[in-house]
């Protein structure tokens, strides 16, 4: 039997991965009666579902044709961020000396103990999402292809389970764009790129999104000659564009040659992977030794049999409302299967509103969730709510306030002082509409501002919250100051100096 690729090079540590999200001596359980749910697909959206539903008493069956943990767990945050790590460690000892720590030799890395160190740490994680813990939790779980039967059945392997509702969370998976003659080579995606044992001396990536800005830097970082091919000018075309520009000078420094504005791309099976490509009116030919391709995703729907059961889809995904409930009112979708938002963290708390939902009859609509998201680059960018421009389409007039890295204390201590936070507010109030941050966790400061969003706390109830200094996060805060010092109009200032001369 053929290996999933991320499994490879099986080990002993991704032989402790397959023990847990796919053991090989796993005996499908025998259906007894009606569930009250049949989730399709382990990833995140499927075994929130499963694991919440069970936990509230619900008799439920989880169906994963592969890996327990989707793309997150196997191939996609868990793994990456592994990596990343990896390489923010590299950087860190070559940047050793400007804090005064002598480093006496050159900073050689080891390639192949740093993905062994990822998959160590990656089957460690591996338990939370194993069959056994949800066979604990009271989940009836299979392993198998799906496909329905009718709107009350799910048929896995030859086996009819038979259910009241149903949730579709196949996910999704790496897509390539139609490139003349890449198809004619072996290339990596994000399902194979963390099987490599030896560091590609020369490695292409084509599409500057989040994975490919994070793996580009990273392999950069460990000693990879990284060329970076973007259609668009710039990378992260969806972000900020103060903020991507930022990112974009920072990955060039780190070593990788970005090829913006491509045209004409061809790939040749030449002497090794050829990678030619126009940019800004100059031509490029590389011989490279492997292509990462991280430029689209196409939604998991084959083989599920979704038109016999009247489910709509087309190349995005599922079709749901706002209830996440797909054209079958008994078959509910949550996650990259159906999502705009292909964040790991949007997938649970999808699931969570499907489990309202599609158990208690309840009304929790997708459209409520704030969602903020992050690319994991060297600074990181984060972002929630609306951009600048959206607000703008929307009708929505907005003031923005932005506080450079520059002048926190924290981060120029930490010579981390390149980045900002900036936040929109509805204009002439406090309400924030959407803040982007680029700082070296930019991530973990984010929650604050959609914290705040969430429960409508403005940028003046921010900025009289105490915040510990020194932070990184006390830029936040300032820009709290920043809107309290735009209410002290010249007039109220007049005032307030009559008053204390009135009352010395």
């Amino acid at each position: 039997m053929k290996k999933n690729p991320a499994l490879l090079p099986f080990g002993a540590s991704n032989q402790e991965l397959e023990s847990q999200v796919h053991p090989l001596d796993w005996v499908n359980p025998s259906p007894t009666g009606r569930y009250n749910l049949v989730v399709i697909g382990a990833g995140t959206a499927g075994l929130v579902t499963a694991a919440g539903a069970a936990g509230l008493g619900a008799k439920v069956a989880l169906i994963e044709r592969s890996l327990m943990g989707g793309d997150c767990l196997n191939v996609g945050c868990v793994p990456s961020k592994g990596v990343i790590s990896a390489a923010r460690a590299t950087a860190a000892v070559r940047h050793a000396r400007e804090f005064g720590v002598e480093i006496p030799n050159e900073v050689n890395v080891s390639f192949a103990e740093a993905m062994e160190r990822m998959r160590r740490l990656r089957a460690r994680i591996s338990p939370n999402d194993s069959a056994k813990r949800f066979r604990e939790l009271g989940v009836d779980v299979y392993f198998g292809q799906a496909q329905f039967a009718d709107s009350n059945s799910v048929d896995v392997e030859g086996t009819r389970l038979s259910f009241k509702r149903a949730v579709i969370a196949t996910g999704a998976r790496a897509a390539a764009p139609p490139i003349p003659g890449l198809e004619f080579v072996e290339y990596l995606t994000n399902e194979t790129l963390f099987s490599l044992t030896e560091l590609p001396q020369r490695l292409g990536v084509i599409g500057a999104g989040p994975i490919g800005c994070e793996m580009a830097q990273a392999f950069a970082l460990l000693g990879s000659e990284v060329f970076l091919v973007e259609t668009t000018h710039g990378i992260l075309p969806r972000e900020d564009r103060d903020a991507a520009e930022i990112v974009q000078q920072s990955i060039t420094r780190a070593g990788v040659k970005l090829l913006c504005c491509g045209k004409n791309l061809e790939i040749q099976n030449n002497d090794g992977i050829r990678l030619t490509v126009e940019s800004h009116g100059q031509g490029y030919s590389e011989v490279i030794d492997k292509l990462l391709v991280s430029a689209g995703r196409s939604p998991n729907v084959e083989h599920l049999n979704l038109e016999a059961v009247g489910v709509m889809y087309d190349k995005k995904g599922v079709k749901v409302n706002d209830y996440m409930q797909t054209t079958n009112p008994m078959i509910y979708a949550a996650g990259d299967i159906c999502s705009p938002y292909q964040f790991t963290h949007a997938a649970d708390f999808m699931a969570r509103i499907v489990i309202q939902n599609a158990l208690f009859k309840g009304r929790k609509k997708s459209s409520t969730l704030v969602i903020p998201w992050c690319t994991y680059t060297s600074p990181e960018i984060a972002h929630v709510g609306l951009y600048e421009g959206q607000a703008r389409e929307m009708g929505i007039e907005v003031d923005t306030f932005v506080q450079e890295l520059r002048d926190v204390d924290r981060a120029i201590l930490e010579g981390d002082d390149e980045g900002f936070v900036k936040v929109h507010v509805k204009k002439g109030t406090e309400t924030i509409v959407g803040a982007t941050i680029v700082a070296s966790h930019a991530g973990d400061m984010i929650s604050e501002i959609t914290l705040a969003i969430t429960h409508g706390l403005g940028l003046s109830k921010i900025g009289s919250t105490i915040h510990p200094y020194p932070t990184q996060a006390e830029a936040i805060r300032k820009l709290g100051d920043q809107y309290s010092r735009t209410r002290l109009t010249p007039l109220i200032t007049k005032l307030f100096g009559k008053w204390l001369q009135w009352t010395r």
